[in-house]
């Protein structure tokens, strides 16, 4: 008891204020939250190429006004080039949708698989898929369906407006931004904490980019491989499967039934269902092969077990968020929980703080 001071009451108090300010900011302005975590992850990826432009010689302002300008340039092309095909191809496909299409797809499917199957009932996909289109397509619903459809497009557009501005300056005055939040740390915890947060800084940026550019890769290989297979909307698929690869042993899965799906729904059979599952199938090696080993060589850092049941955690908590961020996540407490174990091993100032507050009164 003789070590509570007002001092310490006032520092507690003032902290439990400030986390408390901190968490209402995260409940009522959690789409701006999103925005600057967008924000940070977008300047994790193009701060080696800033670095890069400013090591050359050119003033880093400019750089990055370079490079944003160029970010902003591809999102230009892909929305009025990549987009519009893709448009096209889901407009195509939801003209296959009718529940009348639907029925005499599911028809012809469980003709071939009663064929093959004797033990499977009559009508058990005709009646079920019937079942689950008359929920889907319940007129009760469609209000809600276009409200929502209309929250999303606000939020693209307004994250359009936010995102690269506050990547611009978290760019420019990165350094400046962590110096000063440093000066909150107080001088003893000064170089664990700088450690801590460049570990961080670095092993995000470098998974960030690996996920790009391996999701990249694979809705370019799967574009190629389910064109060759004969899909007529094998970009749209393609790009699905290359997003859904984000996620680790979950998101191949996606692919292929997604691949699958399409291709029952263009051909009303199966005719390219194998051909379909070859084509991901092909591209499921080339990732494991030579994309992984070549991107993530140096970002992954964690058992695959480890990693398994981490995404399978952020599923159960957020769903496909949870899943999209349980890695990220796992790898800042990690980093953090190393590196604070080591400054407990190694630096004398933490075991006198731990001597002096667990010794004798």
């Amino acid at each position: 008891m003789r070590n509570i001071t007002l001092d310490k009451v006032v520092r507690f108090v003032l902290g439990l204020a400030a986390v408390t300010v901190g968490l209402l900011i995260l409940y009522n302005y959690s789409n701006l939250v999103v925005f600057l975590v967008l924000a940070m992850i977008l300047s994790y990826i193009l701060d080696p190429f800033a670095n890069r432009l400013q090591s050359i010689g050119l003033n880093r302002t400019f750089g990055i006004i370079i490079i944003l300008s160029t970010v902003v340039l591809i999102l230009i092309f892909i929305s009025t080039n990549v987009i519009p095909i893709i448009a096209n191809q889901m407009a195509e496909l939801t003209a296959q949708l009718s529940l009348e299409n639907i029925r005499q797809i599911a028809a012809r499917v469980e003709t071939q698989l009663t064929n093959k199957f004797d033990f499977l009932p009559d009508g058990f996909l005709v009646n079920n898929i019937t079942t689950v289109f008359d929920e889907l397509f319940n007129v009760n619903q469609i209000s809600s369906i276009v409200s929502n459809a209309l929250g999303i497009f606000t939020n693209i557009f307004s994250a359009v407006l936010v995102v690269p501005f506050a990547a611009f300056f978290f760019l420019k005055d990165g350094t400046k931004i962590r110096r000063d939040l440093l000066q909150l740390v107080p001088n003893k915890y000064f170089e664990t904490t700088l450690t801590v947060i460049d570990k961080i800084e670095k092993r995000l940026g470098l998974y960030f980019r690996s996920v790009l550019m391996q999701s990249f890769l694979v809705a370019l290989s799967s574009w190629a491989t389910l064109s060759v297979a004969g899909l007529d909307n094998s970009m749209s698929v393609g790009i699905a499967v290359g997003l859904a690869n984000t996620i680790p042993y979950f998101g191949p899965v996606l692919g292929y039934f997604l691949s699958v799906i399409v291709s029952i729904i263009e051909t009303g059979n199966f005719s390219l269902v194998a051909a379909c599952i070859l084509a991901i199938f092909i591209v499921q090696i080339l990732d494991n092969v030579v994309f992984q080993p070549m991107l993530f060589s140096r970002s992954a850092d964690m058992h695959p077990v480890a990693i398994l049941f981490i995404i399978l955690i952020g599923a159960e908590t957020a769903g496909i968020l949870g899943m999209l961020i349980a890695i990220p996540l796992a790898t800042v407490i990690k980093i953090t929980i190393t590196q604070l174990s080591w400054s407990f091993n190694n630096y004398q100032i933490f075991r006198r703080d731990l001597s002096s507050s667990t010794g004798p009164d």
